[in-house]
């Protein structure tokens, strides 16, 4: 133990009186070249018996300029840098493949995606899926923003106005996205970590139904295709029934439907107009603007609790029904109170596409 503490001690004093004492006006010389910027070895070129490590010595200590970084260079300047991570961002550039490739036929050196990759995340960018959306067109985004535009003063004392609806398919073996689970790599792979499927898809139904601020409205199950005729039929059932229920007066509530064509079909025109139904004026390609899609989620949610798969339709639907009645009524107020967010998040966007 004593002999290594020696060792130790002579190897520093070794050390030391090894290094040359550099008088204070060459010191001051080499300061000054270095903050004109000039690297190390070149100052040690232009400082007579000087080494280019007695030159950074002295910038690590007496300058307070930034310390040199020992190791190999970045292969990517800091403009370059810079670029990546500006397309990047703004799209122009897809992916940190991408980057890498053009960077390498640029820089004629070979660039691996995980250099950008490193530059993007010290940029505090993150890499992410892409959500799926509708596509939105030059045209699509004028009316989505001429929509914002148009209630952009409305309140949530507005929106409390609108009977808020919709279709969406409910499948019988619950979601068509994927479905995640925990397991060890060692462990065999059990039932409950897998996802059955069928043949024949394990059926599905269509549901039409509406959402208002007092609680959900009258929903019910679509038989067969939906055409024009029965939509008028689910109408004259399900929407007036739900504004009767929760008296709403025909001259006050306004209606909210999507573009699809059985919707704006002169059929449906025609007894909106027969019915005196106020229609909310909506744009194409905006799920996102509609309070009940969370909703929609909600009641699937609500669904997977179960856990056994109903045995068949006739079942799915029982379970549907009791779920529908059990959605608390502030979770549809709270989406309803979302409406002038997700407006201003519209106008911002410029039409286009919002986080909801």
């Amino acid at each position: 133990m004593q002999t290594s503490i020696v060792l130790i001690v002579v190897r520093i004093v070794s050390i030391t009186s090894s290094m040359k004492i550099i008088p204070q006006h060459i010191k001051t010389k080499i300061v000054d070249y270095l903050k004109e910027g000039l690297s190390c070895r070149d100052v040690a070129k232009r400082v007579p018996s000087v080494s280019h490590m007695t030159v950074s010595r002295i910038l690590n200590t007496e300058t307070g300029l930034p310390r040199t970084r020992a190791g190999r260079p970045h292969k990517l300047s800091d403009h370059a840098k810079r670029k990546v991570i500006r397309d990047i961002s703004s799209g122009k550039i897809e992916n940190a493949v991408i980057a890498a490739h053009e960077l390498s036929e640029v820089t004629r050196q070979t660039m691996h995606p995980e250099n950008v990759r490193r530059v993007l995340r010290k940029a505090g960018l993150k890499s992410i899926k892409k959500k799926k959306k509708p596509f939105l067109s030059k045209k699509h985004r004028k009316q989505r923003l001429d929509f914002a535009q148009k209630y952009a003063n409305w309140t949530v004392e507005d929106f409390k106005r609108v009977i808020w609806s919709d279709e969406t398919k409910i499948n019988r073996m619950g979601s068509d996205g994927l479905k995640w689970t925990w397991r060890k790599p060692q462990h065999a792979i059990q039932d409950y970590h897998v996802q059955g499927t069928f043949k024949h898809g394990g059926g599905s139904l269509m549901f039409w139904g509406c959402m208002t601020w007092n609680g959900v409205g009258q929903a019910c199950k679509i038989e067969g295709t939906l055409d024009s005729t029965l939509y008028c039929e689910i109408l004259s059932d399900n929407l007036l029934g739900t504004a009767d229920y929760f008296q709403m007066d025909r001259d006050y509530f306004v209606f909210q439907q999507d573009n699809d064509p059985k919707h704006t079909s002169r059929l449906a025109k025609d007894w909106f107009n027969q019915n005196r139904v106020n229609l909310m004026d909506w744009p194409p390609q905006s799920p996102d603007m509609n309070p009940i899609e969370h909703l929609w989620h909600a009641l699937k949610q609500r669904l997977q609790t179960y856990p056994e798969p109903p045995k068949g339709i006739h079942e799915l639907w029982e379970r549907i029904q009791d779920e529908w009645l059990k959605i608390p009524v502030e979770t549809c107020q709270n989406l309803i109170s979302s409406m002038p967010s997700r407006i201003q998040a519209l106008l911002k966007a410029k039409g286009g596409y919002t986080k909801y």
